[in-house]
């Protein structure tokens, strides 16, 4: 029976006697059968790595899902050029596409991270008992391959007593949190108005309640916030397990409940990501205007070093020019040429010096594997797609 708020009002002190209790009901003296070789320590440790072993699933199709919307985003705005930003301060214009795939790559890693759990987790406690193993002629390894499980655990005071692999799973959602919460974070920054390149969904936004004018992006500010709570739950489970002598002890109850809150809080910010980035509209004409000529200082290092200027030498060229272009209140496409010839001849005539400023030729110099030139961006989209392909066709 259920009481009025929701809680069993069986009077046993655990739910295996209240399932063997009501069992006897139906089944008679059969169900006094039930707890034969087995003890609720091996049990709870039993139920809640099989809960894993499917739930784990789920989040890894989550994150999946999000490196598909990122990869997608990426295939479309292949064409758009933004500032990147090192500092927070504008450093090198790339692609947009490059920026998403930069973090559809840091999720890649954290499925194969979460596919490595996932086959450690594949260990079965069941029929290690209280603490010593159990002394009837039972076949733990059959008993493990009717759950699902690939083998049985090696020792029965570590099966008992091991909440590792919760920890990692406590450690790797914080580590995906935190790569939402910094993906949130630019999204954040590029939707303000002092950057305008992305326009959040009416679904993943809010307006005020008092400025009217106001569009908020709440859903990935809960994303962000969120990051600091799954940080805090698996640093709050490493606490409680650090002082613990060995095998079972009560404290170790806590453990499903900061499992549960944090798997569900996970995976509701990575459905919320996935929806913002899916939704959003990017400004590429803004994107563009936020360009500025300083940003290919570093094209011009490199035009001085393709003419045999050693790089130090070119770095330090370059400064002088920045500093002379400060000086007159210009920008380095509008220095007079006659300023760069005093710097250095190496700079050549003034129509090679306006064919550096371009955004379209400065992304295109990266094309080393991993740049943001555009044929190394696709090879990036093909990689990982391929990379999509073969995780599905493992799954199947």
């Amino acid at each position: 029976m259920v009481s009025s708020n929701g809680r069993l009002s069986d009077p046993e002190e655990d739910i295996h006697s209240v399932v063997e209790r009501r069992l006897h009901r139906h089944a008679g003296e059969s169900a006094l059968r039930l707890h034969t070789a087995r003890s609720r320590n091996d049990q709870s440790a039993t139920d809640t790595k099989l809960w894993m072993m499917t739930s784990l699933r789920r989040a890894q199709t989550e994150v999946i899902n999000l490196i598909t919307v990122l990869l997608e985003r990426a295939q479309v705005d292949i064409n758009f050029i933004a500032p990147g930003y090192t500092h927070l301060q504008r450093a090198q214009p790339i692609r947009w596409s490059h920026f998403l795939m930069s973090y559809a790559w840091m999720f890649r890693d954290d499925v194969c991270r979460l596919e490595e759990q996932i086959g450690r987790l594949s260990s079965c406690p069941l029929g290690s008992g209280a603490i010593a193993g159990c002394a009837l002629p039972i076949d733990r390894q059959k008993l493990a391959e009717s759950l699902g499980f690939k083998q049985v655990t090696p020792n029965s005071m570590y099966a008992v007593g091991s909440r590792d692999h919760i920890v990692e799973f406590l450690n790797w959602s914080s580590l995906c949190g935190l790569h939402l919460s910094r993906l949130a974070e630019d999204l954040i920054i590029y939707s303000s108005q002092e950057f305008g390149i992305v326009q959040h969904s009416d679904r993943f936004s809010t307006g005020s309640s008092l400025m009217p004018q106001k569009r908020n992006p709440d859903g990935l500010e809960l994303v962000r916030g969120a990051a600091g709570l799954l940080l805090g739950d698996s640093f709050s489970f490493s606490c409680i397990l650090k002082g613990l002598p060995s095998t079972y002890n009560k404290d170790l109850q806590s453990d499903k409940e900061i499992l549960f809150r944090s798997y569900d809080r996970l995976l509701d910010c990575l459905k919320v990501t996935a929806g913002s980035v899916a939704t959003m509209k990017v400004n590429a004409r803004k994107a563009e205007s936020l360009l500025e000529p300083g940003m290919l200082a570093t094209d011009l290092a490199h035009w001085l070093v393709k003419r045999g200027v050693p790089f130090r030498r070119a770095h330090h060229l370059v400064g002088t020019a920045l500093r002379r272009a400060a000086a007159l209140g210009v920008d380095l496409q509008n220095l007079p040429h006659q300023e760069y010839s005093e710097i250095c001849l190496k700079f050549g005539s003034h129509e090679e010096l306006q064919k550096i400023f371009s955004w379209e030729a400065s992304v295109e110099q990266y094309t080393s594997e991993g740049g943001t030139a555009k044929e190394a961006v696709l090879a990036q989209m093909q990689k990982l797609q391929q990379w999509l392909q073969n995780h599905k066709n493992v799954e199947a």
